[in-house]
Protein backbone atom coordinates (compact mmCIF):
# COMPACT_ATOMS: atom_id res chain seq x y z
CA UNK A 1 0.00 0.00 0.00
CA UNK A 2 2.77 2.02 0.76
CA UNK A 3 4.22 1.58 -2.75
CA UNK A 4 1.49 2.36 -4.57
CA UNK A 5 0.93 5.79 -2.70
CA UNK A 6 3.85 6.59 -3.21
CA UNK A 7 3.71 6.22 -6.94
CA UNK A 8 0.35 8.10 -7.52
CA UNK A 9 1.80 10.84 -5.94
CA UNK A 10 4.82 10.33 -8.05
CA UNK A 11 2.54 9.79 -11.11
CA UNK A 12 0.89 13.16 -10.96
CA UNK A 13 4.49 15.21 -10.57
CA UNK A 14 5.04 12.99 -13.28
CA UNK A 15 2.11 14.69 -15.24
CA UNK A 16 2.70 17.97 -14.18
CA UNK A 17 5.91 18.10 -15.23
CA UNK A 18 4.75 17.07 -18.52
CA UNK A 19 2.16 19.68 -18.56
CA UNK A 20 5.44 22.67 -17.91
CA UNK A 21 7.10 21.23 -20.78
CA UNK A 22 4.54 21.09 -23.03
CA UNK A 23 3.83 24.45 -22.49
CA UNK A 24 6.96 25.60 -22.66
CA UNK A 25 7.68 24.10 -25.88
CA UNK A 26 4.45 24.66 -27.50
CA UNK A 27 3.24 27.42 -26.06
CA UNK A 28 6.12 29.88 -24.84
CA UNK A 29 8.88 29.17 -27.31
CA UNK A 30 6.66 30.20 -30.02
CA UNK A 31 5.23 33.21 -28.63
CA UNK A 32 8.82 34.46 -28.08
CA UNK A 33 9.13 33.65 -31.44
CA UNK A 34 6.06 35.41 -32.37
CA UNK A 35 7.13 38.66 -29.92
CA UNK A 36 10.14 39.24 -31.58
CA UNK A 37 8.80 39.34 -35.08
CA UNK A 38 6.51 41.66 -33.85
CA UNK A 39 8.65 43.96 -32.22
CA UNK A 40 10.88 43.70 -34.98
CA UNK A 41 7.99 44.57 -37.81
CA UNK A 42 7.22 47.69 -35.55
CA UNK A 43 10.66 48.75 -35.52
CA UNK A 44 10.79 48.74 -39.48
CA UNK A 45 7.70 50.06 -40.10
CA UNK A 46 8.49 53.36 -38.08
CA UNK A 47 12.16 53.57 -40.04
CA UNK A 48 10.24 53.49 -43.32
CA UNK A 49 7.59 55.98 -42.11
CA UNK A 50 10.61 58.30 -41.39
CA UNK A 51 12.18 57.59 -44.35
CA UNK A 52 9.43 58.38 -46.57
CA UNK A 53 9.25 61.77 -45.22
CA UNK A 54 13.14 62.56 -45.38
CA UNK A 55 13.13 65.51 -47.56
CA UNK A 56 17.44 64.04 -48.54
CA UNK A 57 18.75 61.23 -47.29
CA UNK A 58 22.60 60.94 -46.14
CA UNK A 59 23.67 57.32 -46.56
CA UNK A 60 26.89 58.02 -44.21
CA UNK A 61 24.94 59.59 -41.19
CA UNK A 62 24.77 58.34 -38.30
CA UNK A 63 20.85 59.63 -37.59
CA UNK A 64 19.56 58.04 -40.85
CA UNK A 65 17.12 55.65 -39.95
CA UNK A 66 18.70 52.94 -41.16
CA UNK A 67 21.21 53.08 -39.39
CA UNK A 68 19.36 54.06 -36.22
CA UNK A 69 17.57 50.62 -36.94
CA UNK A 70 20.63 48.12 -37.30
CA UNK A 71 21.85 49.52 -34.36
CA UNK A 72 19.23 48.27 -32.28
CA UNK A 73 18.99 44.99 -34.07
CA UNK A 74 21.25 41.82 -33.89
CA UNK A 75 21.32 41.43 -38.26
CA UNK A 76 21.59 43.35 -41.57
CA UNK A 77 19.32 46.11 -42.49
CA UNK A 78 18.67 46.42 -47.16
CA UNK A 79 16.81 48.84 -48.43
CA UNK A 80 16.18 47.33 -52.06
CA UNK A 81 14.22 48.32 -55.44
CA UNK A 82 11.61 47.01 -57.09
CA UNK A 83 14.31 44.23 -59.33
CA UNK A 84 15.90 43.27 -56.05
CA UNK A 85 18.94 45.54 -56.05
CA UNK A 86 20.65 46.70 -52.72
CA UNK A 87 20.40 50.55 -52.51
CA UNK A 88 21.62 50.62 -48.95
CA UNK A 89 22.92 47.74 -46.45
CA UNK A 90 23.79 48.25 -43.25
CA UNK A 91 25.50 46.31 -40.38
CA UNK A 92 25.93 48.69 -37.15
CA UNK A 93 27.72 50.65 -39.76
CA UNK A 94 27.42 51.07 -43.66
CA UNK A 95 28.45 48.60 -45.52
CA UNK A 96 29.90 49.60 -48.35
CA UNK A 97 31.07 46.87 -50.58
CA UNK A 98 27.30 45.93 -51.54
CA UNK A 99 27.98 43.92 -54.96
CA UNK A 100 29.39 41.62 -52.56
CA UNK A 101 26.41 40.98 -50.41
CA UNK A 102 24.04 41.02 -53.07
CA UNK A 103 26.13 37.65 -53.86
CA UNK A 104 26.11 36.47 -50.62
CA UNK A 105 22.52 36.94 -49.66
CA UNK A 106 21.04 35.80 -52.99
CA UNK A 107 18.50 33.22 -51.79
CA UNK A 108 16.92 36.43 -50.28
CA UNK A 109 15.63 38.09 -53.82
CA UNK A 110 13.46 35.00 -54.03
CA UNK A 111 11.49 37.21 -51.05
CA UNK A 112 11.38 40.67 -52.41
CA UNK A 113 8.82 39.78 -54.93
CA UNK A 114 5.96 39.05 -51.75
CA UNK A 115 6.70 41.93 -49.80
CA UNK A 116 6.29 44.18 -52.74
CA UNK A 117 3.11 41.97 -53.17
CA UNK A 118 1.45 41.86 -49.64
CA UNK A 119 2.80 45.52 -48.48
CA UNK A 120 4.89 43.84 -45.80
CA UNK A 121 6.23 40.13 -44.49
CA UNK A 122 7.46 38.29 -41.96
CA UNK A 123 9.16 34.68 -41.21
CA UNK A 124 11.65 32.84 -39.73
CA UNK A 125 14.07 31.04 -41.95
CA UNK A 126 15.72 27.71 -40.38
CA UNK A 127 18.42 26.54 -41.71
CA UNK A 128 20.21 22.64 -42.07
CA UNK A 129 22.94 24.01 -39.71
CA UNK A 130 20.10 24.76 -36.95
CA UNK A 131 20.69 28.16 -37.78
CA UNK A 132 17.18 30.44 -37.83
CA UNK A 133 17.32 33.91 -38.48
CA UNK A 134 14.02 36.43 -38.81
CA UNK A 135 12.70 37.86 -42.35
CA UNK A 136 11.13 41.35 -42.28
CA UNK A 137 10.14 42.98 -45.04
CA UNK A 138 8.24 46.48 -45.64
CA UNK A 139 7.80 48.72 -48.68
CA UNK A 140 7.77 52.39 -48.35
CA UNK A 141 8.45 55.08 -51.11
CA UNK A 142 11.96 56.11 -51.52
CA UNK A 143 13.46 58.97 -53.79
CA UNK A 144 10.39 58.77 -55.55
CA UNK A 145 10.00 55.00 -56.44
CA UNK A 146 9.10 51.90 -54.73
CA UNK A 147 11.33 50.09 -52.50
CA UNK A 148 11.49 47.82 -49.93
CA UNK A 149 13.01 48.04 -45.85
CA UNK A 150 14.60 44.44 -45.62
CA UNK A 151 15.43 43.52 -42.10
CA UNK A 152 17.48 40.23 -41.76
CA UNK A 153 17.79 39.22 -38.29
CA UNK A 154 19.58 36.51 -36.51
CA UNK A 155 17.62 34.94 -33.08
CA UNK A 156 20.79 33.45 -31.82
CA UNK A 157 20.43 35.29 -28.56
CA UNK A 158 16.91 34.03 -28.95
CA UNK A 159 17.66 30.68 -28.87
CA UNK A 160 20.20 30.96 -26.50
CA UNK A 161 17.85 32.51 -24.12
CA UNK A 162 15.23 29.74 -24.59
CA UNK A 163 18.01 27.17 -24.66
CA UNK A 164 18.91 28.52 -20.87
CA UNK A 165 15.23 28.48 -20.09
CA UNK A 166 15.06 24.67 -21.17
CA UNK A 167 18.26 23.67 -18.57
CA UNK A 168 16.68 25.37 -15.72
CA UNK A 169 13.73 23.77 -16.60
CA UNK A 170 15.43 20.82 -16.47
CA UNK A 171 17.07 21.49 -13.44
CA UNK A 172 13.96 22.32 -11.99
CA UNK A 173 12.31 18.96 -13.04
CA UNK A 174 15.20 16.92 -11.22
CA UNK A 175 14.84 19.31 -8.31
CA UNK A 176 10.90 18.54 -7.85
CA UNK A 177 10.67 15.14 -8.40
CA UNK A 178 13.83 14.02 -5.80
CA UNK A 179 11.60 16.48 -3.65
CA UNK A 180 8.10 15.47 -4.26
CA UNK A 181 9.87 11.72 -3.99
CA UNK A 182 11.04 12.48 -0.71
CA UNK A 183 7.71 14.10 0.56
CA UNK A 184 5.23 11.62 -1.18
CA UNK A 185 7.10 8.59 0.88
CA UNK A 186 6.25 10.78 4.20
CA UNK A 187 2.68 11.38 3.30
CA UNK A 188 2.34 8.17 2.04
CA UNK A 189 4.13 6.45 5.21
CA UNK A 190 2.24 8.84 7.78
CA UNK A 191 -1.08 7.50 6.36
CA UNK A 192 -0.31 3.76 6.02
CA UNK A 193 0.97 3.70 9.33
CA UNK A 194 -1.69 4.49 10.96
CA UNK A 195 -3.80 2.35 8.25
CA UNK A 196 -1.66 -0.88 9.56
CA UNK A 197 -1.69 0.13 12.89
CA UNK A 198 -5.82 -0.22 12.71
CA UNK A 199 -5.57 -3.18 10.25
CA UNK A 200 -3.47 -5.38 13.38
CA UNK A 201 -5.19 -3.81 15.85
CA UNK A 202 -8.76 -5.28 14.07
CA UNK A 203 -6.83 -8.65 13.43
CA UNK A 204 -5.90 -8.94 17.28
CA UNK A 205 -9.97 -8.43 17.69
CA UNK A 206 -10.95 -10.79 15.46
CA UNK A 207 -8.29 -13.62 16.89
CA UNK A 208 -10.41 -12.70 20.30
CA UNK A 209 -7.70 -10.74 21.53
CA UNK A 210 -10.60 -7.83 23.01
CA UNK A 211 -8.03 -5.69 24.94
CA UNK A 212 -5.99 -4.47 22.20
CA UNK A 213 -6.44 -0.83 20.93
CA UNK A 214 -4.86 1.48 18.00
CA UNK A 215 -2.42 3.55 19.13
CA UNK A 216 -3.53 5.82 17.08
CA UNK A 217 -3.79 9.32 18.39
CA UNK A 218 -4.97 12.12 15.57
CA UNK A 219 -7.60 14.33 15.03
CA UNK A 220 -8.30 13.78 11.47
CA UNK A 221 -10.79 11.04 10.16
CA UNK A 222 -7.91 8.42 10.44
CA UNK A 223 -7.88 9.22 14.28
CA UNK A 224 -11.52 9.07 14.32
CA UNK A 225 -11.60 5.62 12.59
CA UNK A 226 -9.16 4.32 15.90
CA UNK A 227 -11.77 5.78 18.16
CA UNK A 228 -14.25 3.78 16.64
CA UNK A 229 -12.26 0.37 16.76
CA UNK A 230 -11.40 1.30 20.25
CA UNK A 231 -14.85 2.26 21.11
CA UNK A 232 -15.21 -1.59 19.37
CA UNK A 233 -12.77 -2.79 21.86
CA UNK A 234 -14.06 -1.92 24.26
CA UNK A 235 -17.60 -3.26 23.58
CA UNK A 236 -16.35 -6.61 22.42
CA UNK A 237 -14.73 -7.31 26.25
CA UNK A 238 -18.06 -6.04 27.62
CA UNK A 239 -19.66 -8.58 25.21
CA UNK A 240 -17.07 -10.97 26.36
CA UNK A 241 -18.28 -10.50 30.18
CA UNK A 242 -21.27 -10.67 28.89
CA UNK A 243 -21.35 -14.04 27.03
CA UNK A 244 -19.43 -15.83 30.27
CA UNK A 245 -22.37 -14.68 32.23
CA UNK A 246 -24.83 -15.86 30.22
CA UNK A 247 -23.20 -19.24 29.70
CA UNK A 248 -23.06 -19.13 33.20
CA UNK A 249 -26.19 -17.85 34.16
CA UNK A 250 -27.46 -20.19 31.73
CA UNK A 251 -25.81 -22.93 32.87
CA UNK A 252 -27.21 -22.29 36.39
CA UNK A 253 -30.58 -21.04 35.85
CA UNK A 254 -31.10 -25.12 33.67
CA UNK A 255 -28.90 -27.29 36.04
CA UNK A 256 -31.69 -25.92 38.63
CA UNK A 257 -34.57 -26.96 37.51
CA UNK A 258 -33.19 -30.06 35.60
CA UNK A 259 -32.10 -31.28 38.97
CA UNK A 260 -35.43 -30.85 40.78
CA UNK A 261 -37.37 -32.29 37.53
CA UNK A 262 -34.91 -35.33 37.97
CA UNK A 263 -34.98 -35.50 42.38
CA UNK A 264 -38.37 -35.28 42.34
CA UNK A 265 -38.98 -37.90 39.31
CA UNK A 266 -36.87 -40.32 40.90
CA UNK A 267 -38.95 -39.81 44.70
CA UNK A 268 -42.15 -40.35 42.74
CA UNK A 269 -40.60 -43.56 41.66
CA UNK A 270 -39.12 -44.66 44.72
CA UNK A 271 -40.91 -43.27 47.60
CA UNK A 272 -44.21 -41.47 46.95
CA UNK A 273 -45.63 -43.99 44.23
CA UNK A 274 -48.34 -45.49 47.14
CA UNK A 275 -49.03 -41.96 48.75
CA UNK A 276 -51.49 -40.41 46.40
CA UNK A 277 -51.26 -36.68 47.81
CA UNK A 278 -47.59 -36.32 48.06
CA UNK A 279 -47.21 -38.12 44.36
CA UNK A 280 -49.69 -35.25 43.13
CA UNK A 281 -47.60 -32.26 44.72
CA UNK A 282 -44.22 -33.53 43.61
CA UNK A 283 -46.02 -34.37 40.07
CA UNK A 284 -46.93 -30.49 40.39
CA UNK A 285 -43.07 -29.19 40.83
CA UNK A 286 -41.87 -31.46 38.10
CA UNK A 287 -45.02 -29.79 35.69
CA UNK A 288 -44.18 -26.45 37.55
CA UNK A 289 -40.36 -27.01 36.91
CA UNK A 290 -41.02 -28.32 33.28
CA UNK A 291 -42.47 -24.94 32.25
CA UNK A 292 -40.60 -23.10 33.11
CA UNK A 293 -37.53 -24.43 31.69
CA UNK A 294 -39.85 -24.55 28.64
CA UNK A 295 -40.14 -21.26 29.64
CA UNK A 296 -36.39 -20.47 29.42
CA UNK A 297 -35.68 -22.09 26.34
CA UNK A 298 -39.00 -20.23 24.45
CA UNK A 299 -37.54 -17.07 25.45
CA UNK A 300 -34.49 -17.50 24.20
CA UNK A 301 -35.40 -18.70 21.24
CA UNK A 302 -37.42 -15.25 20.88
CA UNK A 303 -35.00 -13.25 22.29
CA UNK A 304 -32.11 -14.64 19.36
CA UNK A 305 -34.84 -14.30 16.57
CA UNK A 306 -35.55 -10.79 17.88
CA UNK A 307 -32.18 -9.55 17.56
CA UNK A 308 -31.40 -11.56 14.31
CA UNK A 309 -34.61 -9.81 12.50
CA UNK A 310 -36.65 -13.13 11.33
CA UNK A 311 -39.10 -12.39 13.83
CA UNK A 312 -42.39 -11.04 11.94
CA UNK A 313 -44.63 -8.43 13.45
CA UNK A 314 -48.45 -9.45 12.88
CA UNK A 315 -49.71 -5.77 13.49
CA UNK A 316 -53.55 -5.23 13.56
CA UNK A 317 -55.53 -2.77 16.03
CA UNK A 318 -55.69 -3.91 19.63
CA UNK A 319 -57.18 -2.15 22.59
CA UNK A 320 -54.59 -1.48 25.15
CA UNK A 321 -56.94 -1.87 27.86
CA UNK A 322 -58.23 -5.03 27.00
CA UNK A 323 -54.25 -6.39 26.57
CA UNK A 324 -53.61 -4.74 29.94
CA UNK A 325 -56.77 -6.76 31.86
CA UNK A 326 -55.96 -10.02 30.47
CA UNK A 327 -52.12 -9.26 31.37
CA UNK A 328 -52.91 -8.51 34.78
CA UNK A 329 -55.48 -11.28 35.51
CA UNK A 330 -52.66 -14.21 34.64
CA UNK A 331 -50.00 -11.99 36.77
CA UNK A 332 -52.43 -12.49 39.60
CA UNK A 333 -52.47 -15.99 39.67
CA UNK A 334 -48.48 -15.77 39.89
CA UNK A 335 -48.37 -13.16 42.71
CA UNK A 336 -50.80 -15.00 44.58
CA UNK A 337 -48.32 -17.69 46.01
CA UNK A 338 -46.12 -14.78 47.34
CA UNK A 339 -48.98 -12.82 48.87
CA UNK A 340 -48.47 -9.93 46.24
CA UNK A 341 -51.58 -8.16 45.10
CA UNK A 342 -51.65 -6.37 41.61
CA UNK A 343 -54.25 -3.27 40.73
CA UNK A 344 -55.27 -1.90 37.23
CA UNK A 345 -56.63 1.52 36.73
CA UNK A 346 -57.72 2.52 33.02
CA UNK A 347 -58.57 5.98 31.88
CA UNK A 348 -61.35 6.15 29.59
CA UNK A 349 -61.74 6.36 26.28
CA UNK A 350 -58.32 4.54 25.03
CA UNK A 351 -57.62 5.03 21.42
CA UNK A 352 -57.26 1.44 19.67
CA UNK A 353 -53.13 0.98 18.83
CA UNK A 354 -51.56 -1.25 15.61
CA UNK A 355 -49.29 -3.53 17.43
CA UNK A 356 -48.72 -6.98 17.68
CA UNK A 357 -51.12 -8.43 20.33
CA UNK A 358 -48.85 -11.88 21.26
CA UNK A 359 -45.71 -10.17 21.44
CA UNK A 360 -47.25 -6.96 23.11
CA UNK A 361 -48.65 -9.12 25.80
CA UNK A 362 -45.34 -10.76 26.36
CA UNK A 363 -44.08 -7.47 27.10
CA UNK A 364 -46.25 -6.57 29.83
CA UNK A 365 -46.25 -10.07 31.30
CA UNK A 366 -42.38 -9.87 31.53
CA UNK A 367 -43.05 -6.40 33.04
CA UNK A 368 -45.27 -7.68 35.52
CA UNK A 369 -43.18 -11.14 36.34
CA UNK A 370 -39.72 -8.17 37.02
CA UNK A 371 -42.50 -6.47 39.56
CA UNK A 372 -43.56 -9.97 41.26
CA UNK A 373 -40.17 -10.63 42.02
CA UNK A 374 -38.68 -7.46 43.19
CA UNK A 375 -41.67 -7.04 45.42
CA UNK A 376 -42.40 -7.80 49.61
CA UNK A 377 -45.03 -9.69 50.29
CA UNK A 378 -48.15 -7.87 50.99
CA UNK A 379 -47.59 -5.24 48.81
CA UNK A 380 -49.18 -4.30 45.76
CA UNK A 381 -47.89 -3.57 42.17
CA UNK A 382 -50.21 -0.87 40.06
CA UNK A 383 -50.62 -0.95 36.48
CA UNK A 384 -52.31 1.92 34.77
CA UNK A 385 -53.13 3.04 30.83
CA UNK A 386 -52.60 6.15 31.01
CA UNK A 387 -53.79 8.72 27.62
CA UNK A 388 -50.60 10.45 27.45
CA UNK A 389 -48.63 11.49 24.45
CA UNK A 390 -50.75 8.46 22.68
CA UNK A 391 -51.37 5.61 25.43
CA UNK A 392 -48.67 5.01 27.93
CA UNK A 393 -49.11 1.81 30.09
CA UNK A 394 -46.95 1.87 33.33
CA UNK A 395 -46.42 -1.15 36.06
CA UNK A 396 -44.82 0.38 39.42
CA UNK A 397 -43.82 -1.55 42.03
CA UNK A 398 -43.07 -0.63 45.36
CA UNK A 399 -39.10 -1.77 46.21
CA UNK A 400 -35.73 -0.38 46.54
CA UNK A 401 -34.75 2.31 44.15
CA UNK A 402 -32.79 1.16 41.11
CA UNK A 403 -29.17 3.19 40.98
CA UNK A 404 -28.89 5.41 38.21
CA UNK A 405 -25.58 3.71 37.30
CA UNK A 406 -27.76 0.55 36.91
CA UNK A 407 -30.70 2.24 34.85
CA UNK A 408 -29.48 1.40 31.72
CA UNK A 409 -27.64 -1.78 32.65
CA UNK A 410 -31.27 -4.09 33.53
CA UNK A 411 -32.64 -3.81 29.94
CA UNK A 412 -29.02 -5.92 28.93
CA UNK A 413 -29.50 -9.93 28.67
CA UNK A 414 -29.35 -11.75 32.25
CA UNK A 415 -28.87 -8.75 34.12
CA UNK A 416 -30.19 -9.41 37.24
CA UNK A 417 -30.94 -7.76 40.66
CA UNK A 418 -31.52 -9.11 43.66
CA UNK A 419 -35.01 -10.81 43.76
CA UNK A 420 -37.26 -10.91 46.82
CA UNK A 421 -36.67 -14.21 48.45
CA UNK A 422 -35.00 -15.83 45.58
CA UNK A 423 -37.88 -15.72 43.49
CA UNK A 424 -37.47 -16.58 39.95
CA UNK A 425 -40.75 -15.59 38.00
CA UNK A 426 -39.02 -15.19 34.39
CA UNK A 427 -35.54 -16.20 32.79
CA UNK A 428 -33.97 -13.41 33.42
CA UNK A 429 -33.85 -12.18 29.98
CA UNK A 430 -37.88 -10.52 30.43
CA UNK A 431 -36.68 -6.92 30.15
CA UNK A 432 -33.88 -7.44 27.27
CA UNK A 433 -37.38 -8.83 25.67
CA UNK A 434 -39.36 -6.29 26.53
CA UNK A 435 -37.31 -3.43 24.52
CA UNK A 436 -36.24 -5.76 21.95
CA UNK A 437 -40.09 -5.95 21.07
CA UNK A 438 -40.99 -2.29 21.88
CA UNK A 439 -38.12 -1.28 19.37
CA UNK A 440 -39.33 -3.36 16.73
CA UNK A 441 -42.55 -1.70 17.05
CA UNK A 442 -40.93 1.89 17.23
CA UNK A 443 -42.06 2.25 20.88
CA UNK A 444 -40.34 4.07 23.65
CA UNK A 445 -39.75 2.40 26.94
CA UNK A 446 -37.85 3.85 30.05
CA UNK A 447 -38.04 3.14 33.85
CA UNK A 448 -37.78 5.69 36.82
CA UNK A 449 -37.29 4.69 40.11
CA UNK A 450 -38.26 6.97 43.65
CA UNK A 451 -37.36 6.89 47.10
CA UNK A 452 -39.68 3.81 47.59
CA UNK A 453 -40.73 2.16 44.17
CA UNK A 454 -40.16 2.01 40.70
CA UNK A 455 -41.96 2.37 37.78
CA UNK A 456 -41.48 0.36 34.29
CA UNK A 457 -42.94 2.65 31.49
CA UNK A 458 -43.73 2.11 27.60
CA UNK A 459 -45.35 4.73 25.09
CA UNK A 460 -47.24 3.53 21.95
CA UNK A 461 -47.41 7.30 20.70
CA UNK A 462 -50.32 9.17 19.27
CA UNK A 463 -51.05 7.73 15.68
CA UNK A 464 -51.03 4.29 14.30
CA UNK A 465 -47.55 2.57 14.18
CA UNK A 466 -46.85 1.17 10.59
CA UNK A 467 -43.85 -1.15 11.63
CA UNK A 468 -44.19 -3.84 10.02
CA UNK A 469 -41.86 -6.95 8.48
CA UNK A 470 -39.51 -8.61 10.69
CA UNK A 471 -38.83 -7.47 14.14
Amino acid sequence: MLLRLWGVMMLLVLLVLVFLWVVQIRFFEPNYMNATISELSAQAHSAAEELETLETFDEKSKDNPLYLLSKTVNGKVFLVDTKGKILYAYSRMLITNVHELQNDEKGLKDKYPAVFENGSLGEIDKYPDGNSKIFIGVTLTFAGEPAALVLYNSVNELEALMALNRRQLLILSVLLTAAASVLSYLLAHSFTKPVSNIEETVKQLATGDFSAVPSVRRSDELGQLSQSVEVLSGELQRIDVLRKEVIANVSHELRAPLALIAGYSEMVRDVTGPDEEKRNQNMDLIIRESRRLSEMVDDIMDYSQLQAGYSDLKLELCDPSELAESSVQYAREAAKQYGVFVSLRCDEDIPAVQMDALKMSQVLRNLLNNAINHTESGETITVEVLREQGVTITVTNPGEPIPPEEQGMIWERYSRRQHQGERKEGTGIGLAIVRTILNSHGFTCGVRSGKHENTFWFRMGGKKTQTGGKG
